[in-house]
């Protein structure tokens, strides 16, 4: 693993006053050391640890420390062209590096998060966003390539996703259904980050594992992102951690929410919610369908060991092109996951376990996917159709008055619109906001995106 040595002084230089900084020590990236203990979340806790003199150790290499200009270059000051999303944390907006911008940076997309000031979140969040991502690398977890702190202004820089979240490809309207291939390697992917957490040296417990925290690459490879509620996990005697109880409704275990005790298991817990989400469709709650199917885990889990029900509660949009196999075997693994015994959950070595063959499973039927659009589009086009061929009608009706009168039928027939054919859509467009401004009032929270306090 590569290693880094660094100070809070210097990691966090361009948080503090002018007149605490040498003005000598220009910033840099962070270098790279032999030695490595990772900071832990819980060496926050005493101020004290703030200090100048505190030596602490940071894993990852080119934690790169922007400029709020620079960042607003980037970003072709923070354009509502660029606008990507909003969450719990605050807006995020798509940017550009040129390989011109600073020594060992490439060119390249990225997604530039600002803390907003008046959000859910705060400066810890933030700085355990650069505490975790700063030191933390995995093929599954989402690359943090620096921060900016400059005054009251918090901001992170990822590597660029370009498929966005797994909560925007499974629950967009209008738009073609994820394939079961897809939904698989997804959930491969989410287990291994997942994982990766648990198993370090000092394990991380992940908080806030839900669909709208998994990002999309070109080719669906999954990567966990937003770092804010993650926890360092239990040490030597100790059972679980005690916090504050934050999550999202209908992801967090129900034994976290009771007693604010924190395992790793309470992210197995959250790992079946998404894992139910990518079977059936259907969001962790929504409250527009019947009370009792308003939870999703409440209400599928009696069935997911009925092969005959399992059947009925399979996303529709698949049009029972995935593997009966395999969804039989996820299903029993969810099962497992969402028990409201934390003891009886699998860890998530043995989640990529089971997980991992289903992506091999090659009894998919084949078949075309057509997606129609909703009759009502359709009615308005016909209609316009039809009324552009009447007036036609009557202009012909008009200068062949010497015809007879049956063939003025058949002309009326022509002018009848026939049934139009479906039509197909392979992508829409996503909606963006206007406005520009790092405090401009244009976004709107994404459906789900924000956390709650439960």
């Amino acid at each position: 693993m590569t290693v880094e040595k660094t100070t809070w002084r210097s990691m966090f230089s361009s948080c503090f006053k002018p007149n605490e900084i040498s003005p000598s020590k220009p910033k840099k990236v962070v270098t790279k050391q032999t030695s490595f203990q990772r900071l832990s979340m819980s060496d926050l806790s005493n101020p004290s640890t703030l200090s100048e003199d505190l030596s602490i150790s940071l894993a990852g290499s080119n934690l790169h420390v922007f400029t709020l200009p620079e960042l607003k270059v980037i970003t072709q000051n923070f354009a509502a062209s660029n606008f990507l999303g909003e969450g719990g944390f605050g807006p995020v907006h798509k940017g550009f590096i040129d390989d011109k911008l600073r020594p060992g940076l490439k060119a390249q997309p990225v997604a530039v998060k600002l803390l907003d000031l008046d959000g859910s979140q705060g400066h810890r969040e933030w700085l355990a966003e650069v505490i975790f991502l700063g030191q933390l690398r995995h093929p599954h977890l989402v690359k943090l390539i620096g921060y900016c702190c400059e005054e009251e202004h918090r901001l992170l820089v990822y590597e660029y996703m370009p498929r966005g979240s797994l909560e925007n490809q499974l629950f967009r309207r209008y738009s073609v259904s994820l394939p079961w291939s897809a939904r698989t390697k997804i959930a491969v992917g989410a287990a291994k980050g997942l994982a990766f957490l648990h198993e370090s040296e000092k394990p991380v417990i992940y908080r806030d594992f839900k669909a709208s925290n998994i990002l999309l690459d070109s080719d669906y490879t999954p990567k966990l992102s937003d770092f804010g509620l993650a926890k360092d996990g239990p040490e030597g005697s100790d059972t679980h951690v005690s916090t504050r109880v934050m999550g999202t409704q209908g992801y967090a275990a129900p034994e976290y929410i009771m007693t604010g005790h924190l395992t790793s298991r309470s992210d197995v817990y959250s790992f079946g919610v998404v894992l139910l989400e990518l079977l059936t469709g259907r969001r962790s709650v929504d409250k527009s369908r019947p009370q009792r199917e308003q939870n999703l885990a409440e209400w599928a889990r009696p069935m997911l060991n009925d092969p005959r029900k399992l059947s009925r509660i399979m996303d529709p949009r698949l049009e029972g092109q995935y593997s009966e196999t395999g969804a039989r075997k996820a299903a029993a693994l969810a099962y497992q996951c969402l028990s409201h015994r934390p003891k009886l959950r699998p860890t998530m070595s043995i989640v990529v376990s089971t997980l991992d063959p289903l992506m091999d499973f090659e009894d998919v039927p084949i078949g075309p996917f057509v997606y129609t659009v909703p009759t009502e589009n359709l009615k308005e086009d016909d209609n316009k159709e039809c009324q552009t061929k009447r007036d036609q009608t009557k202009k012909e009706k008009n200068g062949q008055q010497h015809q007879k009168h049956q063939l003025h039928r058949g002309q009326k027939r022509q002018g009848r619109s026939r049934p139009r054919s479906p039509t197909i859509h392979s992508e829409t467009a996503l909606s963006q906001n206007h406005g520009n401004g790092l405090h401009s009032p244009l976004h709107h929270k994404a459906r789900g995106s924000s956390r709650n306090n439960i």
